[in-house]
Formats: C-alpha cells, sequence, structure tokens
C-alpha cells in the first residue's frame, strides 16, 4: 500500500468518512435488490478446519475483525494509563467522572422509554462512544480547538470503551468455560513475555510466535463462551509499551480502513422496516432519545461535578466545550451497534430497528457536535487572531 494512502488512513478524518460511507452503502445495499443475496451471505458459516471454531461471516466480521480494532484501542488505553493523560488519579478522575455521567444517564433515558416493553434488556447500547468516529468530527469541524478538548474527549471515550468492554464481559457472557479462560489468559502471558523480546535478533521468529499464540488466544476466548473482542483488549493491554506502540502505527490504516468499514457496511445491511413511526418499538425510541440526549446531559452533568469536586490536576473545561464533548460521545456507531447485535441476538426484528436507531441517535449527535465544534473553533480562532494581532 502507498505510504501516501496509508498515511492518510491514520488520520481521524479518514476514519470518520470512511465509516459513514460504509455505513450509508450498507444500508443502500440492503434495500436494494442485492439485499437478499448479501443477507445470505452474511449468515452464511464459515469453519476452521479442525478446530470447533464455525462462524457466520457477519460474526467473523463483528467477532474477529473487530478485535484487531479493540487490539489497537487497547494498545492506546494503555499508553494513557502509563505516559499519558490518564497517568495519575488527579488527571484520570475528571474525564472518569464525565464518562461515568455519560453512562447512567443514557441508561436512564433508555429504561424510561421502554420500561415495561419487554425490551429492557437493551439499555447497554446507547452507552458506547465511538473514537474513531468521534475524533473525527472533531478534526474535521474543530480547527483551531485547544489541545485540552481532544485531551478529555479522547480520556472519556477510553473510559467510556473500559465500560462497555466490562459490560459485554459480564452481561453477554454465555456458560463461560473456566478452564477455556484460563488457557486463553495463559495465551495473553505468553504474548506478553514474547512482546519483551522483539528488539532481540530473533524478532522476525518471536513476531510470528506472536502471532500464533494472539490467534490461539483469541479462539479460546471464542470457545470459552466470552465475546471475542475481550481478546483484542486484553492482548493490547498486555503487550510491553514500544513494540505495542510500532503495532498500533502499523495496524491504524489497516483498522481504519477495512475493519471499521467492513464492520460498519456488515452491521448496516437492515432492511428499513415498513412501518409507521408510530409502530415503532420503544427499543428504538429509547436509543435515538438516550444517545444524543442522555450522552450530553451525563457528560456536562459528569463534567461539572468533575470540575466542583476535583481540585487537582485534570483537564477543565466550560461550558460549550463539555456541550460539545457531551454531542461527541453521543455518536455510538461501533460500539453500539456491536451492542445491539449482542443484546436483540434472538429478535431479528427489533434488532434491525436498534440498528437504525443506532444510525439516527449517532446522525443526530454528529450534526449538533459539528455545529457546537464548529462554532466554538471559530470563536477560539477569533479570539487567537486578537491576541495575536
Amino acid at each position: 500500500m502507498p505510504s501516501s494512502v496509508t498515511a492518510a488512513l491514520r488520520s481521524p478524518r479518514a476514519g470518520a468518512l470512511l465509516l459513514l460511507v460504509a455505513a450509508v452503502l450498507g444500508l443502500v445495499a440492503a434495500n436494494s435488490p442485492l439485499g437478499p443475496s448479501l443477507g445470505e451471505l452474511q449468515h452464511t458459516y464459515l469453519s476452521v478446519p479442525g478446530t470447533a471454531i464455525s462462524l457466520s461471516v457477519g460474526h467473523w466480521i463483528s467477532d474477529g475483525l473487530l478485535a484487531v480494532f479493540f487490539f489497537v484501542v487497547a494498545i492506546e488505553l494503555r499508553h494513557e494509563l502509563t505516559a499519558g493523560e490518564l497517568n495519575s488519579p488527579s488527571k484520570a478522575m475528571r474525564p472518569a467522572i464525565a464518562a461515568i455521567g455519560g453512562v447512567i444517564v443514557p441508561i436512564a433515558v433508555f429504561l424510561l422509554v421502554a420500561a415495561g416493553s419487554g425490551l429492557e434488556n437493551g439499555w447497554p447500547i446507547p452507552t458506547a462512544t465511538d473514537i474513531a468516529f468521534a475524533l473525527g468530527i472533531l478534526a474535521v469541524f474543530g480547527r483551531g480547538l485547544p489541545a485540552r478538548l481532544r485531551v478529555f474527549l479522547l480520556a472519556l471515550a477510553i473510559l467510556d470503551d473500559i465500560i462497555a468492554i466490562l459490560i459485554i464481559a459480564v452481561f453477554f457472557t454465555s456458560d463461560p468455560s473456566l478452564g477455556l479462560i484460563a488457557a486463553a489468559a495463559a495465551g495473553t502471558v505468553v504474548f506478553a513475555l514474547l512482546s519483551r523480546l522483539l528488539g532481540g535478533r530473533a524478532r522476525v521468529l518471536v513476531g510470528v510466535l506472536m502471532v500464533v499464540v494472539a490467534l490461539v488466544t483469541w479462539g479460546l476466548v471464542v470457545l470459552s463462551g466470552v465475546h471475542a473482542t475481550i481478546a483484542g483488549v486484553a492482548l493490547g493491554l498486555a503487550m510491553a509499551s514500544r513494540p505495542a506502540d510500532r503495532t498500533r502505527h502499523a495496524l491504524e490504516p489497516f483498522s481504519n480502513g477495512v475493519v471499521l468499514p467492513l464492520f460498519a457496511f456488515s452491521a448496516a445491511l437492515v432492511v428499513i422496516p415498513s412501518v409507521p413511526l408510530n409502530e415503532l418499538s420503544p427499543a428504538f425510541w429509547g436509543i435515538v432519545l438516550a444517545l444524543p440526549v442522555g450522552k450530553i446531559v451525563g457528560i456536562m452533568l459528569g463534567g461539572w461535578l468533575g470540575a466542583r469536586f476535583v481540585r487537582a490536576g485534570g483537564t477543565t473545561l466550560g461550558g460549550m466545550e463539555l456541550l460539545a464533548a457531551g454531542a461527541l460521545g453521543g455518536i455510538g456507531f461501533t460500539v453500539s451497534l456491536l451492542m445491539n447485535e449482542l443484546a436483540y441476538a434472538d429478535v431479528t426484528e427489533v434488532a434491525d430497528e436498534g440498528t437504525l436507531a443506532v444510525l439516527v441517535g449517532s446522525g443526530i449527535s454528529m450534526v449538533i457536535a459539528a455545529v457546537v465544534v464548529s462554532r466554538l473553533a471559530r470563536s477560539y480562532r477569533r479570539r487567537e487572531a486578537i491576541t495575536g494581532a
């Protein structure tokens, strides 16, 4: 791949654009004459010879390829926890409180709307923030903004994803096999030890062994009953920092240019329900309201509480900056689509409505975020022009 292309794919703007285009194409394709064929392909099962692993094409994307995305995110998280903006309790506290608010309030909004419908198990769907998309919108519309907003958003989104990952592990794990989980943990330890040998003469052999160990660990997690993306998180957190940074740099173009667009396309392969608006399920309306409204209220409230009660260290934002962070936090997309698949796996019609709701709610959040971030950026640019004149 040409270096100019890989450099472009590392840009948050390019990643956000590809995600949006892929989601739109998936939605259009599902409602075109190609829809039935693509749906059949998506549900075709592919097995790994000699193993018990057998997944549909859709699950190979959401359980397999998406683990690469979580691996890259986990490496970034590890960096922030050890050498970045989250390397002390005081630095992490304010975005942590905002992230908690941005999880609790959307859950409350969803449950308020869906109460009594029998669809309350969709409560995790509006809790997630799509890091790639949120940072992409910030990069596109936020020229001239101070770095502290991006730092706060990155910390908030990473902490948000930790919560989402824990929700997946606790609520979407069926009949876990403790033996296989222990074997996967051992594989993670071996992977971590090998990563510390990458600087030696046998680095090619070590690199090959790491790939093999990572694949085996992923397979063990798949068979254990735990959601497979947890393998990506564990391996990313366990990897030694220097090779981890290099690996993240190498994988970013693949993650942004292949993994996320493929997942967005696959997740958006939904036939638009031919029902009136008043017949859409409470789950649909709960998600549509919880993503933009719940996230904005929760993150702004959490940010205000953090600024009020955490005096030392950390990043402080003003009201408009918190509004921008809240709107950006409402872009659930990737992880929210994954949560929707898991929450309504047995109710296809509701799952389809949930996917549409995630797209609509995230779209509303994107519009709000674009407007707020643009106005905020113009304000900062004018201020800088005046002070610099």
